[in-house]
Parts: structure tokens; C-alpha cells; sequence
């Protein structure tokens, strides 16, 4: 698809700041773990949080090609920080769709002004890929509801100021007994487990959290009782995208950094780039991102149109997350030994790589969903 002047605009703002300011930061944010507020204070200044939110409540009103195009070029810059991007988007994306005007009044500014932290809490030990295996329960206290359980993989858990918990209201009711609520994550019997040490993506904080007997007032109901599963589910498209476009954002800075490599290395008294298999594996990183950029545009426009945008989301997110895995690989491989060493920008990006084939459903899910719609509504696009 073709980019209007506006797309062309903020993608080209959010790239330069990409460029200067998150990438220099990069590998010490994957050295040392470390969660970026300064960062996030700019991005909240530039507008680069809650995209899609309207402009009436606050934010800048843009589509979800926009969304795919921010976070892109974050990703570009480093993983971590589209992935923050990626978490903002969904939580405002359920307030805005579901929430009330005080939920929205509470929650909705300091979210996209980053002087809030939000988490976004479904995954249990036993519920991952199956969010129907959840276990958390709240139940009705008078006018309002105790929360008992836990989650853990929940990215924010460490830092989050409040969370959108996904827990059963009836317990009996398989899909339809769950509830969404708002969490205040400082509450009395909320514990946090320690910060998980990750493979990559290693300035996104997770961890567990736990719920004793939490006492929530009836407002931290997020739209209707037993809906929960539904609405969390319908942002998962969106989600999808986004992590599709983290994912060509991974590749396209491996493909960078890998054709600068190329010209500068030599070997055998040339610049390897002159080399054949050196150029084949440069052209088959290119063509795939390319593609898989192609894929998310295409998925991303369909949702602003208000297509039936499943199949294609899937799609891109699936492409997309394994092109990221092969294609760093291969930057790595142009590389050869200093592709392996750390601080070497190649390293961490496959190190990043991985977990979009793994969170926002499995790339094992998503090829059922692909399969799925194809049996229910056929093979014509």
C-alpha cells in the first residue's frame, strides 16, 4: 500500500529519533537490564504512546498503519522500547474501547504521558497459549470484589503502577466468567516476584505477580462482567500487528548493520560483499523483510478499514516473527565469529529476535488461526 504524507512524516520523526537517541543507548540498555524512563519521558513528549487513541481523549488520533509504522522504527533503534510502545497501545486501546469516562479520566492521561506505568496480566502457570486455564478469581464482596491469585511473564510486573487483570467472576462459566479489572498494583496484597533475566529484549522489566485477597471497589470493573475474555481477545489483533512490525523492525536493523559490514570487511584482499554467497544471504534478508513489511501494512490497513483483518494478522505476526529469527541469523552469519561476540549489534538482535515467535500467541497458534479462518470462510482473499 501506498503511505500518505502523514504516515511518511512520523515515520520519519520517529526514525531519526530511533537513530539518535535509542540506538546509541541500546546495547548498555540490554547490558544492564535497565528499565529507560528518560526514554519513555521523550516518547510520551513526542506523542509516540497510545497512537491510536483519539484525539478528544487525548492522544493524537492516528491509524493502526501509523501504530505499525511507530513501531517499526522504535524496534529499529532497540526491541525493548517498541515493546513498551507495543504494551501502552493495547492497554489504551481496552480503556478507550470499554472504559467509562472516570475509568478513562484515571487512568487514560498519566498512561500516555508516561507518569504511569500499566501491565497487562493474563499469563498463569497454567494458562499461556490457553488463556481459558486461568486460575485468579475475583469474586463479589459486598459492592465491590476480592481478587486471589497470580500471574507471572507479565511485562511491566516489576515497575506497573496498576495492571489490566484478566481473572474469573464465575467460575462455572468457561470463557464467559471472566472479567477484566483495574488493578492498582501498589494495593494491600499485591506482591511482586523478582525480575525475570531474559535471553533478549532485556530492558523489557518482567515478573510475576500475586494477588491475596485484594479488595477492589465495584469502578475497577472494566466493561461488562463476564467479558473479559472477549475484550481481551479483540485487542490481540492489533497486537499482533504491532509485534509483526517490532519484528521487521529487528530485521531491518540487522540488514543494516549487515551491508555496512559487508563493505568494510575484507577477506582475501576484497570487501566480502563482493562475494557471492555474501550477497545471497544480503538479498534474502532484504527480500524477506521487505515482505513481511508488505504483510503488516496490508494487515494493518485492512483494521482501519474495519475488514475482517484475523487472517492477515496472523499472518503478518507468524512471517514476521520467523523472518526476524532466520534473517538475524544470517546477520550474524555475514558477521561470521564477531557476529557471536556481545556488544556486537548483530548478537543482541538475534538474541531479540526469538521472543516474536513466541509471545502475543505462539507462531504454532497462529498458523491454527491462518488454517482456521481459511476452513470457516475459504481460500479467496
Amino acid at each position: 500500500m501506498f503511505l500518505t504524507e502523514t504516515h511518511e512524516q512520523v515515520r520519519d520523526m520517529t526514525r531519526q529519533f530511533a537513530q539518535d537517541v535509542i540506538r546509541p543507548l541500546a546495547e548498555e540498555l540490554d547490558r544492564e537490564e535497565r528499565f529507560p524512563t528518560e526514554l519513555y519521558d521523550q516518547m510520551a513528549e513526542l506523542g509516540l504512546f497510545g497512537i491510536c487513541v483519539p484525539e478528544e481523549m487525548g492522544g493524537p488520533g492516528f491509524d493502526t498503519v501509523t501504530y505499525a509504522l511507530v513501531m517499526e522504527e522504535l524496534s529499529r533503534g532497540y526491541a525493548s522500547v517498541a515493546d513498551q510502545c507495543g504494551l501502552v497501545e493495547l492497554i489504551s486501546t481496552l480503556l478507550v474501547q470499554h472504559g467509562t469516562p472516570a475509568q478513562r479520566e484515571a487512568w487514560l492521561g498519566d498512561v500516555l504521558a508516561a507518569r504511569k506505568r500499566a501491565a497487562y496480566c493474563i499469563t498463569e502457570a497454567e494458562a499461556g497459549t490457553d488463556v481459558s486455564g486461568i486460575r485468579t478469581t475475583a469474586l463479589r464482596d459486598g459492592d465491590g470484589w476480592r481478587l486471589n491469585g497470580g500471574k507471572i511473564w507479565i511485562h511491566n510486573a516489576p515497575v506497573a503502577d496498576f495492571g489490566f487483570v484478566l481473572a474469573r467472576t464465575d467460575p462455572e462459566a468457561g470463557h464467559r466468567g471472566m472479567s477484566i479489572f483495574i488493578v492498582d498494583l501498589h494495593a494491600q496484597g499485591v506482591s511482586r516476584g523478582p525480575k525475570e533475566y531474559k535471553m533478549g529484549q532485556r530492558a523489557s522489566q518482567v515478573g510475576a505477580l500475586d494477588f491475596d485477597d485484594v479488595r477492589l471497589p465495584a469502578e475497577a470493573l472494566l466493561g461488562q462482567e463476564g467479558r473479559g475474555f472477549h475484550m481481551m481477545m479483540s485487542v490481540l489483533d492489533k497486537g499482533r500487528v504491532g509485534i509483526a512490525a517490532l519484528a521487521v523492525g529487528i530485521g531491518q536493523a540487522g540488514l543494516e548493520a549487515a551491508v555496512d559490514y559487508a563493505r568494510q570487511r575484507k577477506q582475501f584482499k576484497k570487501p566480502i560483499a563482493e562475494f557471492q554467497g555474501v550477497q545471497w544471504l544480503l538479498a534474502d534478508i532484504a527480500k524477506d523483510v521487505e515482505a513481511a513489511r508488505l504483510l503488516v501494512h496490508s494487515a494493518a490497513h485492512k483494521l482501519d478499514i474495519g475488514a475482517d483483518a484475523t487472517r492477515h494478522c496472523s499472518m503478518a505476526k507468524c512471517f514476521a516473527g520467523d523472518m526476524a529469527v532466520t534473517r538475524s541469523a544470517d546477520a550474524v552469519q555475514v558477521f561470521g565469529g564477531s557476529g557471536y561476540i556481545r556488544g556486537f549489534e548483530v548478537e543482541r538482535l538475534y538474541r531479540d529476535a526469538k521472543i516474536t515467535q513466541i509471545y502475543e500467541g505462539t507462531n504454532q497458534i497462529q498458523r491454527m488461526i491462518i488454517a482456521r479462518e481459511l476452513l470457516a470462510k475459504g481460500a479467496t482473499p
